[in-house]
C-alpha cells in the first residue's frame, strides 16, 4: 500500500470509512452464518452435508483469512477512532435538550467498545469450540464430518447454552447500532431516509442475535 493511502486511511475520515466499510462486511457475513446455521434444525444430514460442503470448498481459505483481515482492521480502527474521540474532548458536554432533536444515543451506542471486546472474545472461544474442536465422522462416511454432534455436546452444558444466548444477544446489540453508524460514516445520512436504515438495522439486529441465541436453546431443550 502507497504512503498517500496509508495516510488517508490513517486519517479521521478515513478511518471513519474504514470502520463503515468493514462493519458492513461483517454484518453481511452474520447474516449468512445464521442462514447455514439455522439449517441445524432440518436434522443432522442435512447440516452436516452443508457444513461439509462449505469447508470442502477450495475458497474456504481465502475467503476465511480475508474474514479475519476484515475483522481485525474492524476492531483496531475503532478503537483508534475511539481513542482519539476520547483525547479530542477529555472532559464530557453538558447534556443538552434541543428542540426537535431525538438523540440517538442509546445502550448499544454507549457500550459498542466494551460489546465489542466481548464479542471478539466470545469468536475467539466458538472458532475454538468448533472450527477446531471435537471432530467425528458422519455415520457411514470416511469424509463427512459430523459437525451436528460436536454442536449437540457442547449445548448439552447449560453453561455453555448460558453463555452463547448472553453472547449472541450481545452480537445483535453491538449491531443495532453499528449498521446505523456504519452507514453514517459513509456519508449515507439524510432525514429522508436516516429513520428507514436505522429502522432496518433494528430488524437485522434482531433477527440475528434472536436467531442465533435460539440455536443453543433449542440443542440444550431437544437433546438434554
Amino acid at each position: 500500500m502507497s504512503p498517500n493511502l496509508l495516510r488517508v486511511f490513517s486519517s479521521s475520515v478515513g478511518t471513519k470509512l474504514l470502520v463503515g466499510v468493514t462493519g458492513l462486511l461483517l454484518v453481511a457475513y452474520m447474516v449468512l452464518h445464521l442462514a447455514g446455521n439455522v439449517l441445524i434444525f432440518l436434522g443432522r444430514d442435512t447440516f452436516n452435508e452443508y457444513s461439509h460442503q462449505l469447508i470442502s470448498n477450495p475458497l474456504i481459505v481465502p475467503i476465511e483469512i480475508g474474514l479475519l483481515l476484515v475483522f481485525l482492521v474492524h476492531i483496531y480502527k475503532t478503537v483508534t477512532m475511539w481513542m482519539r474521540n476520547k483525547a479530542a474532548r477529555p472532559v464530557r458536554y453538558q447534556k443538552k435538550e434541543l428542540a426537535g432533536h431525538t438523540s440517538r444515543k442509546s445502550l448499544a451506542s454507549s457500550t459498542m467498545i466494551a460489546s465489542g471486546l466481548i464479542v471478539m472474545l466470545f469468536v475467539t472461544i466458538h472458532v475454538k469450540q468448533f472450527k477446531f474442536g471435537s471432530f467425528y465422522l458422519a455415520s457411514g462416511s470416511d469424509t463427512v464430518r459430523d459437525l451436528y454432534r460436536t454442536e449437540i455436546e457442547v449445548f448439552r452444558n447449560p453453561l455453555w447454552v448460558a453463555f452463547y444466548v448472553i453472547a449472541t444477544l450481545l452480537v445483535g446489540l453491538h449491531m443495532r447500532h453499528g449498521i446505523s453508524s456504519a452507514f453514517q460514516s459513509l456519508g449515507i445520512d439524510h432525514p429522508r431516509y436516516t429513520r428507514r436504515i436505522v429502522a432496518i438495522g433494528m430488524a437485522v439486529a434482531v433477527v440475528v442475535g434472536g436467531g442465533l441465541a435460539l440455536i443453543p436453546i433449542w440443542a440444550y431443550l431437544t437433546h438434554y
